[in-house]
């Protein structure tokens, strides 16, 4: 696609704050799910999620089993590969009864499963079964995020092109729900101190345990959502250092650099943009901690 046919989402957070927070518990529900029973993978890469063409999906785990949020009919389809399959439709209704839905279509395809059926990385952390409090949905949202989810995946695509040290996928973390991505120096970090509500210091020790450049995009922290990154640990001048574009600043509190999404979507090349983000913030965190990046990088491939 050339850049004047594609199309940055425009979504403020304050639209669909509701909406949001509900498919933040569903996408917990599933996420959870596929952790149980898929083996584990260094710093929980086996817990997430991923876009697809229709959503977000599992892919294929254990028991010939998928689950995908499909935002285009608007429905959970649960999928077996001996050709069973079952939906949950995506509307207004409780966290509780979607749980309960969903595990219902479990029992229906006969995939035994048990969760720790309460939210994590969340202050206000209900149990599933008891959340009658986020209910709102709104399906068109959910599609505009869905898409924001794509364009933002294939640039970080793009960005993970140059580097052939150890890397995440780009995958949606439903603990945070976010879209991130991950490069690592190849040397180990010193014990995350913790500190995620809801959330045990085992799980950060496992997800940090190695020194880090994060990158990522969530629906919060600006009008319309933003971008991420940070380092861990953090080397000494990293807030200090010159990140583009001009939008982009370091949080204080969050001990990391943003960039509002509107200033990408806005911009007059919003791919160079937000390119320019990660790769400014890739550079503070590995010249800063002294990342020994002729071992770990290549020219874009191309093709």
């Amino acid at each position: 696609m050339s850049a004047d046919e594609i199309v940055w989402p425009r979504l403020r957070v304050a639209d669909w704050t509701e909406t949001r927070d509900t498919l933040h518990m569903w996408t917990q529900i599933v996420g959870k799910i596929r952790m149980a029973l898929t083996p584990a993978i260094n710093h929980w890469w086996h817990v997430a999620l991923y876009p697809t063409a229709r959503g977000l999906s599992t892919s294929a785990m254990p028991y010939g089993l998928d689950i995908e949020f499909d935002f285009v009919d608007q429905v959970l389809r649960l999928r077996r590969s001996d050709g069973r399959s079952r939906t949950v439709a995506l509307e207004p209704k409780t966290v509780a009864t979607f749980y309960q839905e969903t595990m219902d279509a479990m029992a229906a395809l006969e995939v035994p499963v048990q969760i720790h059926a309460v939210p994590n990385e969340v202050e206000n952390a209900i149990p599933f079964a008891e959340d009658k409090t986020h209910q709102v949905y709104d399906g068109e949202a959910a599609r505009l995020f869905w898409q924001q989810l794509l364009q933002v995946e294939r640039v970080f695509g793009q960005f993970r092109d140059s580097f052939v040290g150890k890397a995440s996928p780009v995958h949606f973390f439903w603990g945070a729900m976010d879209l991130a991505h991950t490069r690592f120096s190849g040397r180990n970090a010193p014990a995350h101190p913790g500190g995620a509500p809801n959330c045990p210091p085992s799980v950060m020790h496992e997800g940090y345990s190695h020194e880090l450049a994060s990158f990522g995009f969530w629906p919060g922290g600006g009008d319309e959502g933003a971008f991420y990154s940070y380092a861990y640990p953090e080397p000494t001048g990293y807030a200090e250092a010159p990140i583009r574009p001009d939008a982009a600043y370091y949080d204080d509190d969050l001990r990391e650099f943003l960039l509002p999404y509107e200033a990408v979507a806005g911009a007059p090349d919003p791919d160079q943009a937000l390119l320019a983000f990660l790769e400014s913030a890739y550079v503070a965190a590995a010249d800063l901690a002294h990342w020994d990046r002729q071992s770990i990088e290549r020219g874009p491939s191309g093709g």
